[in-house]
């Protein structure tokens, strides 16, 4: 996974098995593929103690005050790795200097994955709830809003359908992400749908960010065809990022919105 600088990626397993409708195109499935290996075959990597390895001056490789991107070719939550996570959250509490971010569709194990003493939740963990559709928004939001985290973000990606988050959005959610899917067998995603997103966020209060397009964008009617290295650049053309604090409150202009390319 590529990584923002100031950031590092820790994989501590690898291979998940899919859940829900956003799972179909999976892109470690994908990646996986391409080098003969299964998906689905869930095991603990090498890089299992990264966060606690020490160069030769003995000081940690990964320094103080990095997001650490965790578990991104797989799910922190799944049931295979009930074994390792115990672990892992040791890892976690150890390095309190670093934050940490997952990413989960599974959002009802929370609880049964949950470390002794996490009581609200450490303060360096950032959790991200995945909503790809209207069905998992209302099964999984309801879970997550009750769930003692201290830091919430939820991730519309692949973004498959509009959704209506109004029952849930509000100051408890730190980030609203959206983006469509990568891959040849990429479902479209529409512009809409990303514009409706952010005005829920707008009239709520929560930070929005258009990550990617996927691969089939759709705006205007019109279908365009992404190329993968397209498809970040793409969506910071759309220049629709708002914060709490930003001036951007109002809809985007016309300008803003029609600075498309088809790629």
């Amino acid at each position: 996974m590529k990584t923002e600088p100031g950031a590092a990626s820790w994989n501590p397993w690898h291979g998940c098995r899919k859940l829900s409708a956003g799972c179909a195109h999976c892109y470690v499935y994908r990646m996986d593929e391409k080098h003969d290996r299964d998906g689905s075959a869930v095991y603990r990597t090498g890089s299992f103690s990264l966060p606690v390895r020490r160069n030769r001056a003995g000081d940690y490789k990964i320094p103080p005050g990095t997001l650490v991107y965790t578990c991104f070719t797989s799910d922190f939550l799944l049931e295979d790795a009930d074994p390792w996570r115990p672990e892992a959250w040791h890892m976690i509490r150890e390095r309190d200097d670093l934050a940490f971010l997952f990413v989960t569709k599974r959002i009802d194990r929370l609880f049964d994955c949950l470390p002794a003493d996490w009581g609200d939740g450490y303060e360096n963990v950032h959790i991200g709830c995945t909503v790809e559709n209207q069905d998992r928004a209302a099964y999984r939001l309801p879970l997550f809003l009750a769930a003692p985290i201290r830091h919430k973000s939820l991730i519309c990606e692949p973004l498959l359908e509009r959704l209506d988050l109004s029952p849930w959005l509000g100051p408890w959610v730190e980030q609203l992400v959206a983006g469509g899917e990568s891959g040849n067998e990429a479902r479209v995603c529409d512009f809409d749908w990303v514009l409706d997103l952010r005005r829920q966020c707008v009239e709520r209060g929560v930070a929005f960010h258009f990550k990617q397009t996927g691969a089939r964008f759709r705006k205007d009617g019109r279908l365009y065809r992404i190329r993968r290295e397209q498809q970040h650049p793409q969506a910071r053309r759309a220049k629709i990022e708002w914060g709490p604090t930003s001036a951007a409150a109002a809809p985007p202009s016309p300008a803003q919105s029609n600075l498309w390319e088809d790629t």
